[in-house]
């Protein structure tokens, strides 16, 4: 307890000496375009401090960098020496994402930071609105950090869009902020919005937002392990502060997280296949049914979840065993002449007991994908096993789907099999039209999220798990992104007789050329234009409220006439479709009623 004792005391002092002493700047890293920049400081102690501006806003102000490690504190006189300046300019392809092409355009600095112990190293990334860092201990050596001591000090009354794993959302006023928040973070105030994020987490622990010493601040804490291990060189994951004027402008930030991955890979291989998936019963014929249907409407895969080879928590379950109602030969014999692969679900229990012998043997079935279940997802122990499941996954062929409480930091760019993961809150635990119309501008920021669509049919209505109209649950499948979805989640496909209603989850793809957010305001409303190959599709998507606007085909190629097909609240329950002609500069006048939604696709 000594060494925490000792932060505490440390920080109130530095708080102290904040409002008392000016930061000495040492340097400043500016985005390409100058607008953003990073500054870094001594205090009055020889306290590490960094600095975010935005033009002429003051978007983070003063606020601490450091560790502590083995006992050390690598926070007060702290000699700092620049290493150069390194201009990266490039574009690289992504088929697996809202954009074929990412732009990653930065300036990167490496601070050598010499305290009174262990040396370590500071690097920073300026992006055109994104400030990234990331702290490194370059000595091959061994040990443990007990605290990273990072604060976000915002400069204004702000609040907070809190949450945790699959929570709902909970707008607090920072100075009354008294749980933890999971990362990525929106913040709002009277300069805009603010988003903290993680990246490139493969072996640290899953850290969370606590409330820091001054009113509008915030802390790093590990929320779930007391210290982290290390041996050798070891990064920690980038920390990232991202900010917009607009509510939308903060997509703009959605993929920097595949830019700041380690080892990206350079090109995806051709085998990993995007698409849609429908879940099967734990029987021969429902997967049979289920591969029908999917062939039908143009999904991809069907899945069998939980119970396949038992109870899931079990240890006697064991994953290399089909149960007797599942001809699992057949089933996946008939899925490849209908062109659908299977995906099996698999419990941690499971997984850590065999998955090197399940892997291979999946592999001679003719298994498509995996999905994780209950994995540790909080942890340094469970993240660093999952940081060399994934990669065997990837190795040998497989799709992956993580669920429950794991979120993504950007690892599909490193291992591109890793096509999506849970970490929200979806149809599954009924979210409202606030939680809708709050995800995009949040969770959605760190990467795609499996929402598990439990759309009604003539059979089941689902009440107890949606809790928005039909056409707001067409319409998410293009506002909320991942190159696998779960469709129809709770529903069999003999039950879904309603075509007419059902069709537009047979034309919506999983991934993009293009996407652009049109509109929207976080807690109430969104609307969001995806394009692929030649193909619009839009979501407009109301929350506790009625949205009322106008929707500007701006997005369209010039002199070309496209007819757009709407589906949209019928008022009594279902689903209204209607056509017209248009053509880019048209405007296209909608209400859609709280809790509504409109999905649209445009040829």
């Amino acid at each position: 307890m000594r060494y925490f004792k000792r932060i505490i005391a440390v920080l109130c002092l530095l708080h102290t000496l904040h409002s008392q002493a000016q930061v000495r700047t040492i340097v400043t890293l500016s985005s390409p375009d100058k607008q953003t920049a990073c500054l870094i400081g001594h205090g009055p102690q020889g306290e590490l401090r960094y600095k975010i501006t935005y033009g002429k806003k003051t978007i983070l102000d003063w606020s601490v960098l450091g560790l502590v490690v083995n006992d050390t504190y690598l926070l007060e006189n702290i000699q700092v020496n620049s290493g150069a300046l390194k201009l990266v300019k490039e574009s690289f392809a992504w088929p697996l994402g809202e954009d074929d092409h990412i732009d990653n355009h930065y300036w990167e600095i490496t601070l050598h930071c010499r305290p009174q112990g262990t040396s370590f190293n500071i690097i920073i990334r300026a992006y055109n609105g994104s400030i990234a860092f990331r702290y490194e201990l370059p000595r091959n050596e061994q040990g443990t950090i007990q605290a990273e001591l990072t604060t976000f000090e915002l400069p204004a009354t702000s609040t907070l869009y809190q949450y945790n794993h699959e929570s709902v959302f909970t707008p607090t006023a920072l100075d009354t902020f008294s749980n933890t928040c999971d990362l990525p973070a929106t913040l709002t105030n009277a300069q805009g919005y603010l988003s903290i994020g993680e990246a490139d987490n493969i072996h640290y622990t899953k850290a969370e937002l606590k409330k820091g010493k001054n009113p509008n601040s915030l802390a790093i804490t590990f929320a779930r392990d007391k210290v982290v291990t290390f041996a050798g060189a070891y990064r920690t994951p980038w920390r990232t502060i991202s900010c917009s004027e607009k509510a939308i402008g903060l997509h703009t930030f959605s993929q920097l997280y595949l830019k700041l991955a380690s080892n990206p890979v350079r090109e995806v291989p051709a085998w990993i296949k995007p698409g849609k998936l429908i879940r099967a019963q734990l029987t021969t014929q429902a997967g049979l049914d289920c591969i029908d249907f999917a062939a039908k409407h143009h999904f991809q895969y069907i899945m069998f979840d939980a119970g396949w080879y038992g109870a899931e928590f079990r240890s006697s379950s064991d994953p290399t065993q089909v149960i007797p109602a599942i001809d699992m030969p057949k089933v996946i014999s008939y899925g490849k002449e209908k062109g659908i692969g299977v995906i099996l679900y698999v419990n941690y229990v499971g997984l850590q007991a065999k998955l090197d012998t399940i892997l291979p043997l999946y592999k001679q079935w003719g298994v498509a994908g995996l999905k994780f279940g209950f994995v540790d997802g909080l942890t340094q122990k469970g993240l660093s096993w999952l940081s060399q499941a994934i990669p065997k996954v990837y190795n040998h062929g497989f799709i992956l789907n993580i669920h429950d409480n794991y979120k993504p930091t950007g690892l599909s760019r490193t291992w591109p099999s890793l096509l999506t993961q849970e970490g929200i809150r979806g149809d599954e635990n009924s979210p409202d039209a606030f939680h809708n119309t709050v995800l995009p501008f949040t969770r959605f920021l760190a990467g795609p999220a499996d929402f598990t669509f439990c759309y009604p049919n003539t059979t089941n209505s689902y009440s107890k798990n949606i809790k928005v109209s039909m056409a707001q649950q067409l319409a998410l499948t293009v506002v909320n992104f991942s190159p696998l979805q779960s469709m129809l989640w709770y529903g069999k496909p003999t039950e879904y007789t309603n075509e007419e209603e059902i069709e537009f989850f047979a034309f919506v793809p999983t991934v993009w050329n293009e996407s652009h957010y049109l509109a929207g305001e976080i807690g109430k409303n969104i609307s969001v234009a995806r394009r692929h190959g030649n193909t619009w599709f839009v979501g407009n998507v109301a929350g506790p409220e009625a949205f009322n606007g106008s929707l500007h085909f701006d997005f369209l190629t010039k002199k070309k006439t496209y007819t757009a097909t709407i589906y949209e609240d019928d008022g009594n329950g279902s689903i209204r479709k209607r056509t017209l002609p248009v053509k880019r500069g048209d405007r296209m006048p909608f209400s859609i009623a709280a809790k509504g939604g409109q999905a649209m696709i445009i040829r």
